[in-house]
């Protein structure tokens, strides 16, 4: 079936009836009006949906383990001797040349000292007796329901192209971040909230925006930045001065846009702008709603140190608290980004002890509320928390009392959302310098975070430059050891 458009130069355009078109002008328009009502319905939306309107069409693929995904960025690499990966030997040869001992790789910036023993002491803890550091004496108490990956490989040592692999899958910049592929394999279980949410502590990462975009995936599926605290997104309150108003202008822009639908075609960007205006009209009042901390009870503010004295841990603990709260209205996939701490990030190429312990005081305390309040309110189960850097850190010195950059063994670990709960996953070497045992590649992660979500990552793909795109590009292994 074919229609045509009149122009006043007497010319015609034609072109293929859509299936929406065809039901608004069948029946007097109602089949569309019920399939629009449809549509408004996640259940129906995100499966069986059409392809022209960047859906992957395909929903689960098998049992769904996790719902929705809490992603705690850890930006600058934190260092797994020093945090869920003790090494004993360290101790033994501190300051002596590591070159004498094993073969050291080159380096970020080949400033190599002596072997650094770490600074802090190891507990075992729970009844996993899996051991931390105390850099983190609160999230200890959860390593019950930790999955600690010590094998994790990356093949990046430097931060830009590191963080686009770990966020991405890919070095290259331009490629779909994971909570776009999440949110364009399953769609999103809100109606007025973004499905992937960033949630920006005040360091947005190396590589920038990037790291949250949707590549070359419809553009709906590209992070949403929050703040931490006041309406969270900004211009979220209308300025006209009745809502009747407001809408009377979203209606004559959607008009104005149907027009150049009909003259031009179908366009992502077009289709794109049009969903994110009526998003944005629905997230009028949705933001300031699950934004508003001050309706959660005193003790649960005081549990994720929303008192603390120390500013960025108030920072994050609100960050985790709206990130639970965002799970509870349906947002798929949120990532946390780490607030600024005075000095560096994670990223300690000297002065390890201060700027390690400035970094994890700021996210110990609400992590662990945020894992206990999950599971007090029986989240946790179906909500899959992961806590990552781009790459660890070397069991060498930089220069006196830093470390450099490390990809060839560090440490992530999950919990809930299917995740086999007081476990440990491969090795690195007895310097906690390289993996040995069960090596993961950032590949295996994101395919073990997709199989957790019902996702076969080898089936969720998209058609771009001549070949079937995925999230593992042509690798990647589920993890099977540690899902429960």
């Amino acid at each position: 079936m074919t229609h045509q458009y009149t122009y006043p130069c007497q010319r015609y355009q034609s072109g293929p009836t859509s299936r929406r078109e065809m039901l608004t002008r069948c029946g007097s328009g109602f089949a569309a009006v019920a399939l629009a009502a449809l549509g408004q319905d996640k259940a129906f939306a995100a499966s069986g949906s059409s392809p022209d309107l960047g859906f992957a069409d395909h929903g689960p693929h098998h049992q769904v383990r996790a719902k929705n995904v809490i992603f705690l960025y850890m930006d600058g690499g934190p260092s797994q001797i020093d945090t869920f990966d003790p090494k004993p030997l360290l101790d033994k040869y501190d300051g002596q040349d590591p070159g004498k001992l094993f073969n050291v790789e080159p380096t970020q910036f080949n400033n190599n000292g002596n072997v650094l023993a770490s600074p802090w002491k190891f507990k075992q803890y729970g009844q996993s007796g899996i051991p931390v550091s105390d850099l983190f004496p609160h999230v200890a108490t959860c390593v019950d329901e930790l999955a600690v990956m010590r094998s994790m490989v990356s093949e990046f040592p430097e931060h830009t192209f590191a963080n686009y692999f770990l966020h991405t899958g890919s070095g290259l910049q331009g490629r779909p971040s994971m909570g776009a592929w999440v949110n364009y394999g399953l769609g999103s279980e809100s109606q007025n909230l973004p499905g992937f949410v960033v949630i920006n502590g005040g360091l947005i990462p190396p590589g920038g925006l990037d790291c949250f975009g949707s590549g070359f995936l419809p553009a709906t599926y590209q992070g949403s930045v929050f703040k931490p605290s006041g309406s969270g997104v900004a211009n979220i309150l209308r300025t006209e001065p009745s809502d009747k108003r407001q809408r009377d202008k979203l209606d004559f822009v959607r008009q104005l846009d149907g027009f150049a639908e009909q003259n031009f075609g179908r366009h992502d960007s077009l289709e794109s702008a049009i969903k994110n205006y009526e998003l944005a009209y629905a997230m009028q009042m949705a933001v300031p709603e699950v934004m508003s901390l001050t309706e959660e009870p005193a003790w649960i503010q005081q549990m994720y140190g929303m008192e603390s004295e120390y500013e960025p841990t108030r920072t994050y603990a609100a960050q985790c608290l709206i990130a639970r709260r965002m799970i509870e209205s349906g947002v798929r996939f949120i990532e946390l980004t780490c607030p600024k701490v005075g000095g560096d990030r994670w990223d300690q190429h000297s002065n390890l002890k201060a700027g390690h312990e400035n970094n994890a005081r700021a996210v110990d305390q609400p992590i662990a509320a945020l894992l206990k309040d999950l599971r007090q309110r029986g989240l946790l189960d179906e909500t899959l928390v992961v806590w990552a850097g781009e790459f660890g850190r070397t069991p060498f010195a930089q220069g006196a009392n830093g470390r450099d950059h490390n990809q060839f063994g560090f440490t992530v670990w999950m919990a809930g959302g299917g995740v086999k709960p007081g476990t440990i996953y491969g090795a690195t070497d007895e310097w906690g310098y390289k993996a040995i045992e069960n090596r993961a590649e950032v590949h295996d992660l994101h395919a073990t975070m997709l199989h957790l979500m019902g996702v076969d990552h080898t089936r969720s793909t998209f058609r771009f430059g001549g070949r079937d795109m995925r999230l593992t590009d042509v690798k990647g292994h589920v993890i099977h050891d540690v899902i429960a």
